[in-house]
């Protein structure tokens, strides 16, 4: 291969009748690069003799007009070989491109020798924090221009942009990263790894400003903090230099959190989605602050990052607020076993890559966090392997730039520090100082109740379990420790025996007496695990079990019969919010009733109703007790078809991941696009490539309900498939239905409906939250037009959004009049 300076690229790129190995060429493009410039371009359609499929037509633009004035191959294979044959051959996924080129050319007489270089997979490497490394995404994140996309010379100039902003980037890099990327070359496809070979001839050392070096890993330097501005006391102000719009409602929210303040107990106010809650409490708080951490606690991770990127941003570049995101351990990368897995060449080239990627994702890292690394779950178990403990030694060379460490320290600092309800519990309830004397609050404070329930759960694997009793067996040196392990086998294997053999439950078949008895007997220093599992003698206990790489994993779960008291687990702070949509569950039971607050002011914005939102009740949708799990699965499918062809995004939520997978199985099966919830990655991944319009369909559940939002779309369909009851059969609904009938009151009536109603109007909530979107929601659950508690539920709909029911075909022409 000639020098660098001298070589040239030829960036190519076919449109062809399909992506099969019959593949005709219909379409080239080609673009010469000679030292880092665009110097020619070429271009032709290809006739193919052969009708195009509707698909390509579509993709393409092409026609089968166009191409039946087009020359046939073998008429251009002499220019396209002369302009080519001393090029290295670059292409976004070059192994498709090359070998229908090579195989086309051949047959012509001519022989492509060129070296190969895929920009896909250098993309992955060079940018590792994009979700997608299609060339569209890519366009659009590095500002290529890509027009006309699917055209080949429009795909192969944006190409030939990519490779000069790639090359652009590695030698941006130093030496010491590339001579690490180096050693991992072999694992990219073809001649690819040569781009990052030739670049160390130019490359210089890192800088001691910008990087820190710790034995074979480069780090980027910690920043600075910068002394933050101070927040003006008047609101509207502060949402003008934010460059926000002026809403009612929020200043009023923000006005009830100021005047609260000073209040000595917990102040609980509920305000209903979409009126900007987050900036309403962030910019009083920060403007009365006075050197106190305002401590942030959120739903989900999912909200968290959501926060970090959007609100907590505008406050760091506007008023250089020291914001900070905290998560458990696991989240943050481990720079002891990352080195350590560096020492080797793995197997899988897979795994190598994501070594490659990290390297150079350690420039750029500021916080260490694996949820940056967006394709992870590709190879979910070589991240495993990289997720931190929370254990840092002294003796560690990474001692001081540890990303969990710096993360903790950083969090003591941090003028607003933001985590989730699951982390601030497990985190109070080892350290009160964490809380303690800061101000406090809760966002999306219904979630706490659930929340502090997982707390007090605990599981045990009894497929690890017996596997461990078995293996003591015969190292024990007594008769009377191998019977007692003997018998603590037979129990628990006559457990598990039970669960599946008859689907009983545990409470029907045991009282787990003679374990507890039998673990007691165990000598004081065995089995410590298993002591402090049933160590409670007031707890529940019961079977589950999951698949886990491809075994079936029982587990025995423990909670407590009561619940935690949160007012007395909250250490004393300075100030404490609890804010959400709804607090007051119903006339007889309030959030802060549950929560164990006594003592607490109350307020409440009164909500709007809206004419953006049209909520749909489907007459026509049989019950799911009518039809067999095929047969509903195809009515709700049916009908995501037919609201497809209003040609607006649709959000569909289900409650079941059974029924989620089956319509998305019955979807594939009718080449409808869409993208579903675990099946095409986590509900982050799905979500931000469905606001990119990458596919107009989104099945999915759990924290699509509530704390998502869609804001993208001016335009909006959400389906909702049933009524979000939850299941009767859960621990935590057993142990909520025995409390509150212990003080009188009706579970049911003054608990579970009321939730299901907030559940479903949070629901309904997640596509409006700008003034001019519209939504049309379609609940495909008529339980709400034939059970006695449906009146309820209508009520509490037509108090906040346009009602209708009617019959599905209708209500089509009623959606689309709606959203125009």
């Amino acid at each position: 291969m000639t020098n660098e300076s001298k070589r040239k690229y030829a960036v190519i790129d076919l449109e062809a009748t399909n992506a099969g190995s019959t593949a005709s060429i219909i379409q080239v493009g080609i673009v010469i690069i000679e030292n880092q410039e665009i110097i020619t371009t070429y271009q032709t359609d290809v006739n193919p003799h052969e009708p195009l499929s509707e698909h390509i037509k579509s993709l393409t633009g092409i026609s089968d007009q166009q191409l039946a004035k087009a020359p046939e191959f073998s008429q251009v294979a002499g220019d396209i070989f002369s302009l080519i044959q001393d090029c290295i051959f670059i292409a976004h996924n070059v192994k498709f491109d090359a070998n229908l080129l090579a195989e086309a050319l051949f047959m012509e007489g001519y022989e492509l020798r060129t070296p190969r270089i895929d920009t896909v997979e250098l993309a992955q490497v060079f940018f590792p924090s994009l979700e997608k490394y299609n060339l569209s995404n890519l366009s659009e994140n590095l500002d290529l221009h890509l027009s006309d996309a699917h055209t080949a010379i429009a795909d192969a100039m944006a190409t030939a942009k990519l490779f000069l902003k790639i090359q652009e980037k590695i030698k941006s890099l130093p030496t010491e990263t590339i001579e690490e990327l180096v050693r991992f070359k072999d694992s990219l496809i073809f001649e690819t790894g040569l781009v990052i070979e030739e670049a160390l001839a130019t490359s210089k050392s890192y800088s001691k400003k910008q990087f820190v070096k710790m034995n074979s890993l480069l780090v980027r330097k910690k920043e600075a903090s910068l002394r933050p501005l101070k927040l003006s006391q008047k609101f509207e102000i502060n949402v003008a230099l934010l460059g926000l719009e002026e809403r009612p409602l929020q200043e009023k929210f923000a006005k009830l959190v100021d005047s609260s303040f000073q209040e000595a107990f917990p102040s609980f106010i509920e305000a209903q989605a979409g009126i900007g809650k987050t900036y309403g409490y962030l910019l009083p708080l920060l403007a009365k602050a006075e050197g106190k951490q305002i401590l942030v606690s959120v739903p989900t991770k999912i909200l968290q990052d959501q926060m970090m990127v959007k609100e907590l941003h505008s406050l760091k570049e506007n008023y250089q607020i020291d914001c900070h995101s905290l998560k458990g351990p696991a989240n943050y990368l481990k720079l002891d076993s990352f080195e350590k897995s560096l020492a080797h060449l793995d197997d899988n080239s897979l795994v190598n890559r994501y070594k490659m990627q990290l390297l150079v994702w350690l420039l750029e890292t500021e916080t260490g966090d694996l949820d940056e690394i967006k394709q992870k779950q590709r190879f979910a178990a070589y991240f495993e392997q990289l997720e931190h403990d929370g254990e840092v030694p002294l003796s560690s060379p990474f001692y001081d730039y540890d990303f969990w460490r710096r993360s903790y320290e950083k969090a003591k600092n941090a003028s607003v520090l933001l985590t989730n309800h699951a982390y601030f519990l497990h985190r109070v309830e080892d350290d009160k100082d964490f809380a303690k004397g800061k101000i406090l609050v809760f966002d999306e404070a219904q979630r706490l109740v659930i929340q502090l329930e997982n707390l007090s759960r605990r599981k045990l694997n009894l497929t690890a379990l017996l596997q461990e009793l078995k293996d003591q067996l015969p190292l024990r040196g007594t008769l009377l420790e191998k019977r007692l392990l003997e018998s603590l086998s037979f129990e628990f294997s006559q457990l598990v025996s039970n669960y599946y053999q008859n689907n009983q439950r545990l409470d029907q078949i045991a009282t787990l007496e003679n374990v507890r008895s039998l673990v007691k007997e165990l000598p004081l220093e065995d089995f410590t695990h298993l002591k402090d599992f049933f160590k409670d003698e007031e707890a529940d206990y019961w079977l589950n079990s999951q698949a886990e790489a491809d075994k079936r994993i029982t587990y025995l779960n423990r909670a407590s019969r009561y619940f935690i008291n949160f007012n007395h687990f909250l250490p004393e702070t300075l100030k404490t919010y609890f804010i959400s949509a709804t607090l007051q569950i119903s006339p007889q039971v309030s959030l802060a009733n549950l929560l164990g607050f006594d003592a607490y002011s109350y307020a409440k914005i009164d909500k709007d109703k809206t004419a953006n939102q049209l909520v749909v009740i489907d007459q026509d949708m049989p019950l799911i007790s009518e039809l067999t799990d095929l047969d509903y699965s195809q009515e709700i499918a049916n009908r995501i078809t037919s609201l497809k062809e209003l040609q607006k995004p649709i959000l569909v939520l289900f409650n079941s991941r059974k029924h989620m997978l089956m319509v998305s199985d019955l979807l594939d099966q009718w080449n409808i696009s869409h993208l579903t919830q675990e099946k095409n990655g986590n509900a982050t991944n799905i979500k931000n490539r469905f606001d990119r319009g990458e596919q107009g369909i989104l099945l999915g559940m759990g924290a699509f309900w509530e704390g998502v939002d869609f804001i993208h779309a001016d335009r909006m369909i959400e389906v909702i498939t049933r009524l979000p009851f939850d299941n009767p059969k859960d621990q935590f609904l057993k142990k909520m239905n025995a409390y509150l009938s212990s003080q009188g009151k009706s579970p049911f009536k003054d608990y579970f409906l009321p939730m299901a109603i907030l559940k479903l109007k949070q629901a309904i909530g997640r596509t409006m939250r700008r003034d001019n979107q519209k939504s049309a929601i379609v609940i495909l659950d008529k339980r709400i037009l034939t059970k006695t508690y449906g009146q309820q539920i209508m009520e509490s709909l037509e108090g906040e959004f346009l009602l209708s029911q009617e019959k599905f075909k209708k209500s089509l022409v009623s959606i689309d009049h709606f959203l125009i």
